[in-house]
């Protein structure tokens, strides 16, 4: 079994074991919210240390009325939360990053509402939504999720019933490269000023942003740009289908496309790339090594070998369209 396919295995059963000690939770939220995974668990190549990164969503008890309340009350999402620390816990995962500060609940307002607005980004709102299109995966309330998603496609494809033939979804792409771009100057703002004996934790960071966020974010870039391609114009049901698929699992699907052939080098580099980087990060004890000698220039190096092969994969994929004209400038 290859080393993709057997993260993909075991995180699926990871998760359904986690499911599996969340049943209260499913009941109490039936209907009115859901939870899902982004991080590792949402890209389907979680490894044995690998924390939970969680988002909760709610629906609206009338979308109508000039303050929207929740339907999931306030009482009801305390008792969800406790639910999902005590199942990781039992099942012996990380507890949540941040002592739980991350664990946040969003209405479906908040998600559609604030899109475009200068509050996207400090209510954390732009970063939910983002990563509920790019690497999520459900783990309970899986109804309610997939009404999410359409909500949220709605609302970037409003133009789309006037051009339909040749729609090409700028909004979502600059809010893609939004996304990856804020992610850059967030490390270098966090990272400017610290001491020296925090540079190697710094280095791993850097190393796995260069790797799962940029793929993350790239992956679906190039997923679109391949829709275009093929289509010249990109459709709700093609976002449907790329927020189905994990980040790895679309450089797949191009790589099953014959009309993409003059890209699959390229993809085929990047997958192996991704490959040997969750290898390095699988072994705690040699990837800290990796960045306390001389030794993470090296490391640093085949990061940029990466970039190297996303940006040759977007290039060859985008065959200078439209939307990729649009990438780029």
């Amino acid at each position: 079994m290859s080393e993709l396919a057997a993260r993909r295995k075991d995180t699926d059963h990871r998760t359904e074991s986690l499911r599996s000690h969340l049943g209260s939770a499913e009941a109490l939220i039936r209907g009115s919210a859901c939870v899902y995974s982004t991080g590792s668990f949402g890209r389907r190549e979680a490894g044995s240390d690998s924390d939970l990164d969680l988002f909760i969503v709610s629906k609206l008890k009338d979308e109508s009325a000039k303050k929207p309340e929740s339907r999931l009350r306030q009482l009801d999402e305390i008792c969800l939360k406790a639910d999902l620390i005590k199942a990781t816990r039992e099942l012996g995962i990380k507890d949540f990053d941040g002592d739980g500060q991350y664990l946040s609940h969003y209405t479906i307002k908040d998600i559609k509402d604030k899109l475009g607005k200068p509050e996207d980004d400090a209510l954390n709102t732009f970063t939910a939504r983002l990563l509920l299109l790019l690497e999520s995966k459900p783990l309970i309330g899986v109804d309610v999720y997939r009404e999410i998603i359409d909500d949220v496609i709605a609302a970037y494809w409003r133009d789309y019933e006037d051009h339909k033939d040749e729609f090409i979804p700028a909004f979502l792409v600059n809010d893609i490269l939004r996304l990856w771009r804020t992610l850059c100057v967030n490390y270098e703002a966090r990272t400017e000023k610290e001491p020296e004996e925090k540079n190697i934790k710094r280095r791993k960071k850097n190393y796995t942003l260069k790797h799962s966020r940029l793929l993350t974010c790239y992956s679906g870039i190039m997923f679109l740009l391949a829709k275009y391609r093929l289509f010249g114009s990109v459709a709700p049901s093609d976002v449907r289908e790329m927020v189905s698929l994990s980040p790895t699992e679309r450089l797949e699907w191009m790589l099953s496309i014959p009309d993409l052939s003059d890209a699959h080098v390229s993809i085929e580099s990047i997958i192996r790339g991704y490959i040997e980087f969750l290898v390095e990060k699988s072994d705690a004890d040699r990837f800290h090594d990796m960045f306390s000698t001389g030794e993470f220039r090296v490391s640093m190096a085949k990061s940029y070998l990466f970039a190297e092969s996303v940006f040759d994969a977007v290039e060859k994929v985008g065959a200078k369209s439209r939307l990729y004209k649009l990438v780029v400038v």
